[in-house]
């Protein structure tokens, strides 16, 4: 059986800002208490006319750049996102046309853990030789789906999209990706939702009113699992891959809150400067998080080739994951 590794990245951030004194003007906030509390000090927002595929697009096209190939060598594109342009068809199709691809191309949708849920099904894809080369994005316009009347959600979520193309390499390579391990508990999946617009409950001009077609969060309750739930994969992911938590030179991690990475980071035994963090400029990018991240990582010179990477994720259903990956 083949594996695969990272090929290239991209990333893609909106130009309108968001920061926190912008916020104070919209709720009942203030700069001090969001950036002690998250960590976040701006995000980023689509401009007028912008979606989730044109985010994508972009970031999609910078990660072709990055790893040297034509668009036309890519048979497979996932998107792991909650914000696609309409409810079908899927923004991966949208994204794949303006590529000028007819390959494989889907959504994916796993919240704050969708780029690691697409990124295991395309890896499963070339490691069994179905594909050789695969597009996998995190693409996020969240700022279409908040409250903006709700301080405990609109200070946290913004919007962008990461980016990577990976391609197969031999079993025996050092470099490439190993087991990627996801988790679900669907006891918690009304703590972090939006209650109405699908068959469940149809809107109505009164569930419009009460905003529950926006996003609704119980911070405490995410928080606490998040803490806990993240560590326990980490383990996994690094027993899987024959590593010890000294062997990993980078956390790549979803980006949600600061405290809820450095408790994470606490109980696996990491130093904190092992985590890669841009939580402060653009916020919870849910399935854009990770891949923004990794890309910035990689552009900023902070990753070397033979690094050990954990990629770390968690959200809403709630869904979590981890994994290793050796550049």
């Amino acid at each position: 059986m083949h594996r695969s590794r990272i090929l290239g990245t991209g990333s893609y951030l909106p130009e309108r800002i968001i920061t926190n004194h912008d916020l104070e003007k919209l709720v009942e906030t203030n700069d001090e208490w969001i950036t002690t509390r998250t960590g976040i000090r701006e995000r980023r927002q689509v401009g007028d006319g912008q979606a989730c595929s044109d985010l994508a697009l972009e970031a999609s096209r910078r990660a072709i750049a990055d790893a040297g190939i034509d668009a036309s060598e890519i048979e497979m594109v996932v998107i792991g996102t909650v914000t696609s342009d309409m409810p079908f068809p899927s923004t991966a199709v949208l994204v794949a046309q303006a590529l000028g691809l007819k390959c494989c191309a889907f959504d994916l949708s796993a919240a704050c853990s969708g780029f690691m849920h697409a990124l295991a099904m395309a890896d499963n894809a070339v490691r069994t030789g179905m594909v050789k080369k695969a597009l996998v994005i995190g693409a996020e316009a969240l700022t279409t789906i908040v409250n903006w009347e709700d301080r405990g959600t609109c200070i946290l979520f913004g919007d962008g999209a990461g980016a990577a193309i990976i391609g197969v390499t031999d079993a025996g390579d050092p470099q490439g990706l190993g087991p990627i391990h996801l988790h679900s508990d669907g006891s918690l999946a009304e703590e972090l939702c939006i209650p109405a617009g699908g068959s469940r409950l149809e809107l109505t001009p009164e569930l419009l009113a009460q905003k529950k077609n926006k996003v609704h969060m119980t911070g405490n309750v995410i928080f606490k699992h998040a803490t806990r739930n993240l560590a326990s994969v980490a383990q996994e992911a690094l027993d899987s891959a024959g590593w010890t938590a000294d062997d990993v030179d980078h956390v790549i991690a979803h980006q949600a809150n600061l405290r809820i990475l450095d408790a994470c980071l606490k109980r696996c035994g990491m130093p904190s400067d092992k985590l890669f963090v841009n939580l402060d400029r653009y916020g919870n990018t849910s399935a854009a998080s990770l891949p923004i991240a990794l890309d910035e990582a990689r552009r900023e010179g902070r990753l070397k080739a033979g690094d050990k990477l954990l990629f770390l994720a968690l959200g809403g259903g709630i869904v979590w994951s981890g994994g290793t990956c050796t550049l």
